[in-house]
């Protein structure tokens, strides 16, 4: 019994794990966006966009393909603790490695920069905390509490010291260093965890070369993903050359990258080590269900998040941001149908592709996207600037999805989508002409206005799909339904 609970690590308990981690991610942003907002302004933010984007550049290249390559090679043999071992000391060896490499070359960049020599020194412990970062090996393991705990200590601890020290628009050098600082720890508190875990393996003894074209494989889709979510920022201060606009297009990325982990960064996180080792296990029916169960849930949530945003964009961005970001408005309205796209494409990414040993033909078409993207990017930005970029985006992973799709040999369809689709939308597009009115209808605080818009949403989505018996909603209430049936089964027997 022991050793089958330490081969089928509990999902639920991961799911746990990586749902408080994930509401964290969610915690900290809403805990200290606001307040960064009014400190550092829209043309701080901007400055440290852009300089971030130049260095994550430098961040991709030493982690390489090593975090999805790591988790699926660990999760497939995780039960052979030598051989787990071995593959675990030669992937962190080529981590070393890049990461040395990379980090000279930032020294280059440090030196031949005059404007922002001071803010990439800032930068310079998040690429120094590529190096440590263990992760992977953890979630291959499926031991998402040896990633989570030390990462919510870490990142407590940050927030105290943002707040205790970043107190005016000067002070935009210490928040960098206080969040890059922050990272480089999170990753060495996870080497704690790690004795017992892993045997000792001489250098000598460690084969390299197979690793490297694997890792490539992986690395080629990772550095065409960053085509959306950094050289957007990267274009926007070279072309406009308006640390405003990106400042602004940084504050929209951040709130459409909270509602995104909402919908599907915890289920996938979990789920995507579970089925690299059900494929290895030949089990695919089961693999099918949980594809579907989890797109079924991605859809339910990413619909109502989609209309939802829409719906309460022009109270929330004043109350959370404060004044000057009006045009993250106009950016919230085009990026939304990022939510639900980007659920789609991750949840087959991460749990078919992936897991299946894929990703080379993931690879091209997440390529084709970032080509596309760049191109729509070098048209739009120069004419409509961050909006541009924002639409650019929005392109670009639609048909990064419908390939997706297409390719992904029948474990969703279509037919599914449409099926799981026309009840969510009608309830959500309700919910959006309801909430709308209520923002123009509503007078008072921001707060008051934005809690009444967000119930009234919460309420009529669910209301209406109950009502439309729902596949969601239903799985939802048989869930709580049979978990209490446990506890009193439970109870009773004690008694």
């Amino acid at each position: 019994m022991k050793r089958g609970d330490m081969n089928q690590p509990s999902i639920k308990k991961n799911y746990i794990y990586r749902l408080a981690y994930e509401i964290l991610n969610l915690i900290v942003p809403f805990i200290t966006a606001p307040y960064i907002s009014r400190i550092l302004g829209a043309e701080g933010i901007g400055i440290y966009s852009y300089t971030g984007s130049v260095m994550s550049y430098f961040t991709l290249a030493a982690a390489l393909g090593t975090s999805s390559y790591g988790t699926r090679e660990i999760a497939r043999c995780r039960s052979n603790k030598k051989e787990a071992s071995k593959i675990f000391w030669e992937i962190e060896w080529i981590m070393v490695f890049t990461t040395s490499v990379c980090l000279a070359a930032w020294t280059g960049v440090i030196m031949f920069s005059r404007q922002y020599r001071c803010y990439y020194i800032a930068l310079f412990p998040a690429l120094l905390a590529k190096m440590f970062d263990i992760s992977w090996f953890f979630a291959g393991l499926e031991k998402m509490k040896s990633i989570v705990i030390p990462n919510i200590l870490c990142k407590s601890g940050g927030i105290v010291l943002l707040f205790w020290f970043v107190k005016e628009k000067e002070d935009l050098i210490l928040y960098i260093l206080i969040h890059t600082g922050t990272i480089l720890l999170g990753n060495l508190s996870m080497w704690l965890y790690l004795p017992g875990m892993v045997q000792k393996a001489e250098i000598k003894t460690l084969e390299f070369k197979g690793h490297f074209h694997e890792i490539i494989i992986y690395f080629i889709p990772t550095v065409a993903t960053s085509i959306y979510t950094v050289l957007d920022k990267t274009l926007i201060g070279m072309i406009t050359n308006d640390h405003y606009q990106n400042g602004c297009y940084e504050q929209a990325v951040k709130i459409i990258s909270i509602v995104k982990t909402i919908v599907f960064a915890a289920i996938n996180s979990v789920m995507g080590a579970r089925i690299s080792y059900l494929f290895a296990k030949q089990k695919y029916a089961e693999i099918h269900q949980r594809v579907e169960l989890s797109m079924n849930i991605i859809l339910f949530l990413g619909y109502g998040c989609v209309f939802g945003m829409v719906g309460i964009a022009k109270t929330f961005v004043p109350f959370f941001l404060g004044e000057g970001y009006e045009q993250v408005i106009s950016l919230l309205y085009i990026m939304s149908p990022l939510i639900l796209i980007i659920g789609i494409s991750n949840c087959l990414g991460s749990q078919y592709f992936t897991p299946s040993g894929q990703r080379r033909r993931s690879a091209k078409v997440i390529l084709f996207g970032a080509v596309l993207n760049l191109c729509v990017n070098l048209l739009l930005i120069p004419r409509f600037g961050a909006n541009g970029a924002a639409a650019a985006s929005v392109l670009a992973e639609t048909m990064i999805s419908i390939i997706y799709v297409r390719m992904c040999d029948g474990y969703i369809t279509v037919s599914f989508l449409a099926k799981a689709s026309w009840k969510r939308v009608t309830a959500a597009f309700l919910m959006c002409g309801v909430i709308s009115f209520l923002g123009k209808s509503i007078t008072g605080w921001g707060l008051w206005i934005l809690m009444v818009q967000i119930i009234v949403g919460i309420m009529l989505y669910s209301t209406v799909l109950l009502f439309m018996k729902d596949d969601a909603i239903l799985y939802f209430l048989k869930s709580v339904w049979d978990m209490n049936r446990q506890k009193k089964g439970k109870g009773y027997g004690k008694a």
